[in-house]
């Protein structure tokens, strides 16, 4: 089953700071995702000024606990990156 991710980095002075001290280790996980095939898309969600300021990730697992344990072992979210995630099914174009 396919679960879009929408989680947004806090809006604090340190929270670009801590993006990118946890980035190196949250591609790794990303590159990992992609080649157990529970990666489908994802990328960075930028403001106006191209910064980013959260991610967006369709993920394909079994069920919506499989995506919560996901989100909770990524470094962004270990690293108090991501303070607003919302979890939704979703239904990808393949």
């Amino acid at each position: 089953m396919d679960f879009l991710v929408i989680a947004l980095d806090g809006a604090d002075s340190g929270a670009l700071d801590r993006r990118m001290a946890a980035r190196e280790d949250h591609l790794a996980g990303i590159r990992k995702l992609k080649e157990q095939g529970h990666l489908i898309a994802g990328g960075a969600i930028l403001n106006d000024d191209g910064n980013m300021i959260g991610s967006t990730v369709i993920l394909d697992f079994p069920d919506r606990e499989s995506v919560e344990k996901c989100v909770a072992e990524d470094p962004y979210t270990k690293g108090d990156v991501w303070r607003d995630v919302t979890i939704r099914p979703f239904r990808a174009v393949r």
